[in-house]
């Protein structure tokens, strides 16, 4: 099965649960990146195994060549030394190789394909686990940032705006009855400390006033005395 044929039936499978919020959108993605995850490390094995197979091959593929030149030279030889039998049988055996190295080199060409598509396949799986990861960690934020925004109007639509509202105006006619009394008793401080100073203003002055008063009476008494006594030395 096909990387995305599998991921669409995670998809599909889990589609009317994450509907009904039966499942976790996040592990669903985390799920799903997962599996590709896994595609990845199987089609990396694949890579690694077409690799060696592609090695074995080129091996083989050198040493039929190789073998087929020495049989090549030993029929020269035998031709040299007028062993035509000889000559023949390594002919023989230089034919077998060479078309053993044919074969290989045929089989090479179609594994170098492969494991090219491999290659361009397993770096296509690795962009597209990259943007899947990018995208799942968008899309996990948002599934959060839509959760907290669901949790946020649930709290919001248990509130009751109508008590709320009269706690404010309740806490608030409280505020101006305290500000009200403390400014009346700031005031009524304020009268008395006037009041004292006023009544010791004004009994000094009361006091001066007695002290005058006093004073005259005492030079009252005295002076119609002095007055007297003046007229009766005048007369005398």
């Amino acid at each position: 099965m096909g990387l995305f044929d599998r991921l669409w039936l995670v998809i599909r499978a889990n589609i009317n649960s994450l509907v009904g919020a039966a499942e976790d959108p996040e592990k669903i993605l985390e799920q799903a990146t997962m599996d590709m995850q896994e595609d990845l490390v199987q089609l990396r094995q694949a890579v690694a195994g077409a690799i060696a197979a592609q090695k074995r091959t080129e091996r083989q593929h050198s040493q039929a060549e190789s073998t087929a030149q020495e049989w090549y030279q030993r029929a020269q030889l035998a031709l040299q030394k007028g062993e035509d039998n000889l000559a023949r049988e390594a002919l023989t055996r230089k034919k077998f190789y060479q078309e053993t190295a044919t074969a290989m080199k045929a089989s090479l060409d179609q594994q170098n394909v492969i494991v090219g598509q491999l290659k361009d396949n397993m770096r296509g799986l690795e962009t597209k686990i990259f943007e899947a990861k990018s995208k799942k960690d968008m899309y996990i934020a948002r599934v959060r940032s839509a959760a907290a925004s669901e949790r946020l109007q649930e709290m919001m639509g248990n509130l009751s705006t109508g008590s709320a509202v009269s706690a404010f105006e309740r806490m608030e006619e409280k505020v101006m009855q305290l500000e009200a009394r403390s400014e009346a008793i700031a005031e009524l401080g304020t009268n008395d400390l006037e009041k004292k100073f006023l009544a010791l203003e004004s009994g000094g002055d009361v006091d001066g006033e007695l002290a005058a008063m006093k004073a005259q009476m005492l030079g009252g008494n005295n002076t119609p005395k002095l007055r007297s006594g003046e007229q009766k030395s005048s007369i005398d």
